[in-house]
């Protein structure tokens, strides 16, 4: 066994790790909204410093293999595609962290009938099962449960192209409440991203599985 045999697993494993602490986050981030717990969102926050470290300390192990073992083929390709992946994840528990400074500058908790409408609890849960399919899909390196993923971002797509006119119904219903209504309006944007980066993970894990650039290729197909 190499060096080499002994560094990958480690990375993949430390990768594993992080995405379950970015899954947490964005957990804590929906319980936090939903309660409106302040404390809570005061733990996303502190949370969010492990994470970037984390990050930090994933980016120069890949270096270190880089640096001193000379991967080709399949194992440069997953070292590769480790650095994004650590990005991607860091600005997916970004997104979570943002929601929960929301929740502390919040006065009151988040109006039902503004939540309902945005559909804010049915876009948090989706974005979760994602998360835990990005999860298997790297741990069992299973490319066609990451294809799946891709269907699956469309509820998230769909909620947000309908957020903004739904926004702005509320804004006339409510006129008084429309800061919550914006802040609730960037909740929705924000899990919506969400999907994206989860996308963009899993599009990196074909590319060091397969050998496929899956970033870009509907627009390929389209020209």
């Amino acid at each position: 066994m190499t060096h080499l045999d002994v560094a990958l697993p480690i990375i993949k494993k430390d990768l594993l790790k992080m995405m379950m602490m970015v899954k947490s986050q964005v957990s804590l981030s929906k319980d936090c909204l939903e309660k409106f717990d302040k404390e809570l969102a005061y733990e996303v926050l502190s949370n969010e410093k492990k994470i970037d470290a984390f990050e930090l300390k994933l980016n120069m192990d890949c270096e270190n293999v880089l640096a001193l073992y000379n991967p080709v083929a399949i194992d440069l390709r997953f070292v590769m595609a480790s650095y994004t992946i650590t990005a991607d994840l860091e600005r997916i528990a970004d997104k979570a962290a943002s929601i929960a400074r929301f929740v502390t500058d919040l006065e009151s908790p988040l109006a039902e009938n503004i939540s309902k409408k945005l559909q804010i609890k049915e876009m948090y849960e989706q974005a979760l099962i994602i998360l835990d399919d990005v999860y298997d899909v790297l741990e069992n390196e299973d490319t066609a449960l990451g294809r799946e993923v891709f269907k699956k971002d469309d509820l998230l797509n769909n909620i947000y192209k309908n957020s903004t006119k739904a926004s702005l119904e509320l804004i006339k219903e409510n006129p008084n409440n429309s800061a919550q209504i914006l802040y609730a309006y960037s909740s929705v944007k924000k899990i919506e991203r969400i999907g994206d980066l989860a996308k963009s993970i899993i599009e990196e894990i074909i590319f060091y599985i397969e050998a496929k650039v899956m970033k870009h290729s509907k627009l390929d197909k389209n020209n």
